[in-house]
């Protein structure tokens, strides 16, 4: 089957390589009608997330039909169109029967941590999903059956990034009224945008630098920040009587990028030492080529700004994704305000099937966020092209068939 394989930091290829088997009872064959790109990926590509195994397939989001099931999979039967969940859980751990799905037990054989598929060795080494077929364990869980009124365009939405950024307004316990900051307009932005307003924020304030991405959020009704155009700390002060927001969701991760014009630039011009020495200490390899695959410049700026810029005793939710190689924040001036910190990865089996419903019910409209249609045999110039955040390039689905 074709797949697009990690073959170093800066290196992925589309290659044939052996379809995948069954291997335990609680396994699922399922043949892939559309993937996506993930920002997750391309930390993987910039070497922001290290520890991956060269040959591993790429991609943890996918909708597909089933092929073939194990013996402990009595929930599913071949010919099931289903949606694949990026996180694996078995599902009957404590942590699992608690909701903590992202923390299952059983699910991730080399460690502790969170196990989804086309990750580090330390997420369990599960070949993903860019490739025509996938296998997925503890299916009876990691998959949902979807309605006959979800296309593959809409569903794909909902494996990954729509969960995450419902999550991110979820854990950030939005009230009512509360103003919030977004940080980052990427799709997983785009969705804590749309999720913050459905539990009732009053304000969603959203920062970003990228045009496309920053429209589309000012279309969701946010105010919008361009980081390279004004402070944005300052600006959410302005914007809040100089007293922050309520609440705060980062949304970027670790490849944060430092402004680089406006008066936030002029204001940090000192740090630069600082920042490279900590983009060597979270990625210890970089390979950029004519471009691409270029780590985030400031991977703890975020962090920065989103404490600076919440309101005393305020809430800070974290979902862009930091490696265990991130150890920078700010934790006193954290303490000082008395904020509380949530973070994670989403745990998607909690959210998604709720999600479906709400989709089919009209509530979200996910596919306004997809913005590109490439097919498979186009992964690689699909990922230098969302890299780049070139202009509209907000979301890719990844269709094999195509």
């Amino acid at each position: 089957m074709k797949a697009v394989v990690f073959h170093g930091v800066g290196d992925i290829r589309l290659d044939s390589v052996p379809a995948p088997k069954i291997q335990q009872p609680t396994d699922a064959i399922v043949r892939i009608t559309a993937a996506a790109i993930c920002g997750t990926d391309l930390h993987a590509v910039r070497g922001t997330l290290t520890g991956m195994k060269p040959g591993r397939i790429l991609g943890h989001e996918g909708v597909g039909t089933v092929q073939e099931t194990g013996a402990a999979v009595t929930n599913f039967a071949a010919g099931d169109r289903v949606l694949l969940l990026s996180t694996v859980a078995c599902g009957y751990c404590s942590y699992c029967r608690a909701g903590y799905y992202s923390q299952c037990d059983h699910a991730n054989p080399n460690g502790p941590g969170t196990a989804f598929f086309g990750g580090p060795e330390s997420a369990g080494g599960l070949d993903g999903m860019q490739a025509e077929f996938v296998r997925v364990p503890f299916a009876n869980v990691g998959m949902i059956k979807l309605p006959e009124e979800l296309d593959d365009a809409e569903s794909i939405l909902l494996s990954d990034i729509f969960p995450t950024g419902y999550f991110g307004a979820d854990i950030a316990q939005i009230h009512p009224g509360h103003t919030v900051a977004v940080f980052g307009c990427g799709p997983v932005g785009q969705f804590a945008i749309a999720s913050a307003f459905h539990f009732g924020a009053g304000r969603v304030i959203a920062v970003d630098t990228i045009p496309s991405r920053l429209e589309m959020a000012r279309g969701q009704g946010a105010e919008v920040v361009d980081f390279n155009a004004a402070d944005p700390v300052e600006r959410i002060k302005e914007l809040t009587g100089g007293i922050g927001t309520d609440r705060a969701i980062d949304a970027v991760g670790v490849d944060a990028t430092a402004p680089h014009a406006g008066p936030r630039a002029g204001k940090d011009a000192a740090k630069v030492d600082e920042r490279q020495d900590e983009v060597r200490k979270v990625a210890p390899e970089t390979h950029p080529v004519h471009g691409n695959w270029v780590p985030g410049d400031s991977p703890s700026e975020v962090l920065e700004w989103g404490v600076a810029a919440l309101a005393k005793a305020g809430e800070f939710a974290i979902i862009g994704v930091y490696p265990e190689t991130a150890e920078r924040f700010p934790i006193g001036k954290a303490m000082m305000k008395n904020l509380s910190l949530r973070m994670g990865n989403c745990p998607h089996r909690k959210y998604a099937p709720r999600l479906v419903e709400m989709v089919r019910a009209g509530i979200f409209q996910p596919k306004k966020i997809l913005s590109q249609v490439e097919p498979l045999m186009n992964a690689i110039d699909a990922y230098r092209n969302f890299d780049e955040r070139k202009p509209g390039w907000i979301k890719v689905e990844l269709v094999p068939a195509a």
